[in-house]
């Protein structure tokens, strides 16, 4: 079964729609018993916040055991080391119904995405929400990658990824995971030939699935992974992180693999993407051949969006745009209208449903939401005020109603994706509500670093870092960044650097097949580097400033993520891209293949 961005916790003070995430993962889970599959895969965003509440977490668990724990033999062999990636120093296996001490009936493999992705720097390393389930023996965690804050280490490592190898009768099955990666690191990962995943040396014998959570749809040049950057050898692309069901697999072009989008099981968003029918998948594999089946969500809320110009409706309905009176009468009909089609969508995928003798599932309130080109309009209601009148009959009635003009919708090209509030709070569009919903912290910080001059930190590892501290209420985020500036650098290179945010968007790819020397970025360090020894013997004056900057230039050259050193950082892109896959001794007899 497949399934992705769960999101489980999302919401869960509020008082309507607290329990619609967990209510949505206990019917994927009563569905993979039902169906008696093989075992469950995730792509990422089980949690929607990166350090769940002990509620949360405690429903996930108990509905983990209650479900895919049992006496049911498990049909599918293991042929790989089940030791691999097992936390050092203990003896349990990685994969947990390999442990004699656990029965399990249904495994789960999971990947993590941006949300509960692994935070942190203690004994243990950076952990997460999925490490706790999977030392408990009730996931098997996947797809973890380890980042090195070091540039230098960076530069070696590139990114590998190992199958977990599978084999039920005749069918041989690998399943890949890469857990999220900031976007720009992917980029410039797969771009640079970094990528490396293990296959068996018969690798065409095997059908290889891979569970990705990176950005699909382009938010810029550097902030997607392409559909056509892997491997030939994978056969089909789980892709997590986009909220919108596209869910029937979508071949590739020039690629021999598909890819399919099963999106997420809750709405976090009021958007176009969110309003799409949920669905998860049965996936049905024999030898190299497979059968992709949806199965529609009967628990999810019911969700419903509409648009209207109201210059455009004001002839036809015979609407005065200067009484504000009739215009909220109107509104308020169509909301009617709205909800109506909400609860036929309900009956129309859970009468049939219980007709055939399925559990039958209270009725839900519906979300709404109503966008309302306001342009000519000279005064609205307040949208507050307006939705007090469906408390009772809307889980959203706050939120509604959203007005906007017609130019600022043509500027932001009227979309919102789906999990990327990316916008600007000078975006006329936005009410006063969803400026403090949809703008998040760090997009206030870049706005004003970048209108700073700063010399000791850099604006992009300063927001990251900050970033780091709200979304995944990490205490010691700008600590570490303060520290990893003093301890990373030997001269003055920037923080930017150490947060290997990479400049390898746009034209800089078409030169990754030219060579520059990295000899000649070296020799002016040596020279520059001189006299900011001899400045203390001259003086502790200004004069130590200018040879310190030349300093740290001619250290950025040699690093391979330093967004000021770009004919170095293609160099290091040029010199990766023409290393050669080698063959690996693996005990499961991989080999190592460079993603093309």
């Amino acid at each position: 079964m497949l399934a992705t961005d769960n999101h489980i916790g999302y919401l869960e003070r509020d008082p309507i729609r607290g329990q619609d995430s967990i209510n949505t993962f206990r019917e994927i889970l009563q569905l993979a018993v039902k169906h008696d599959v093989d075992f469950i895969l995730l792509a990422g965003d089980l949690f929607h916040e990166n350090r769940p509440t002990r509620d949360c977490l405690y429903q996930v668990m108990a509905l983990l055991r209650e479900y895919t724990l049992g006496d049911r033999p498990i049909q599918v062999e293991l042929l790989s080391d089940p030791n691999d990636g097992k936390p050092p120093g203990y003896s349990f296996p990685a994969i947990n119904y390999e442990d004699p001490n656990f029965n399990v009936a249904i495994p789960v493999f999971s990947i993590h995405g941006n949300h509960d992705d692994p935070q942190g720097a203690g004994p243990e390393g950076a952990l997460c929400a999925l490490d706790m389930l999977s030392v408990s023996g009730l996931i098997n965690y996947m797809g973890k990658i380890d980042l090195p804050l070091d540039d230098a280490e960076a530069q070696k490592a590139g990114i590998a990824i190992k199958p977990v190898l599978l084999r039920k009768g005749n069918t041989r099955l690998g399943l890949y995971g890469v857990g999220n990666v900031k976007d720009q690191r992917m980029h410039f990962e797969l771009r640079s030939n970094r990528v490396r995943m293990y296959m068996p040396r018969d690798k065409d014998d095997w059908f290889n699935i891979l569970l990705l959570h990176q950005n699909r749809v382009a938010h810029g040049p550097q902030q997607s992974v392409p559909e056509g950057m892997f491997d030939d050898s994978v056969d089909l692309v789980v892709w997590g992180h986009e909220h919108d069901c596209r869910i029937m697999p979508e071949p590739v072009a020039g690629k021999k693999y598909y890819v399919t989008q099963p999106g997420s099981s809750v709405a976090t968003s009021l958007a176009d993407g969110e309003s799409i029918e949920k669905h998860v998948a049965l996936l049905k594999i024999q030898g190299k051949e497979f059968e992709l089946t949806p199965i529609p969500l009967r628990t999810v809320r019911p969700f419903v969006l509409d648009e209207l110009v109201l210059t455009e409706v004001a002839d036809d309905e015979n609407l005065d745009l200067n009484d504000r009176m009739a215009i909220t009468k109107f509104l308020k009909t169509r909301v009617n209208e709205l909800i109506e089609k909400a609860n036929a969508l309900w009956d129309e995928r859970n009468i049939g449903a219980v007709e055939e003798g399925e559990e039958e599932v209270p009725r839900m309130l519906p979300i709404v939401r109503l966008k309302v080109d306001t342009t000519g309009v000279s005064e609205m209601q307040n949208p507050v005020r307006f939705g007090q009148e469906f408390q009772g009959r809307l889980a959203n009635p706050r939120d509604v109603l959203v007005f906007h003009r017609a130019k600022a919708a043509a500027k932001r090209g009227g979309k919102v994706i789906a999990d990327q509030p990316e916008l600007s709070i000078d975006d006329p569009e936005l009410s006063n509500a969803e400026k403090l919903s949809k703008v998040r912290v760090q997009t206030l910080v870049r706005e004003y670093l970048a209108a700073q001059e700063l010399q000791l930190l850099g604006e992009s590892g300063m927001s990251d870092a900050i970033e780091t501290f709200v979304d995944k209420d990490d205490i010691h985020a700008i600590q570490k960044c303060g520290k990893g500036k003093a301890t990373n650098d030997e001269s003055d290179a920037s923080a930017d650097s150490m947060m290997m945010d990479v400049d390898a968007g746009g034209s800089d790819f078409e030169e990754l097949e030219s060579d520059p020397a990295p000899k000649k970025a070296r020799a002016p360090a040596k020279k520059a580097t001189a006299p900011a020894k001899k400045a203390p013997a001259k003086g502790r004056g200004k004069k130590k400033v200018a040879p310190a900057k030349k300093a740290t230039t001619a250290k950025q050259a040699t690093l391979s993520f330093a967004p000021s050193g770009r004919t170095s950082t293609r160099a290091a892109a040029s010199r990766a891209s023409k290393k050669v896959a080698q063959v690996v001794g693996l005990p499961s007899g991989l080999r190592a293949l460079g993603v093309n």
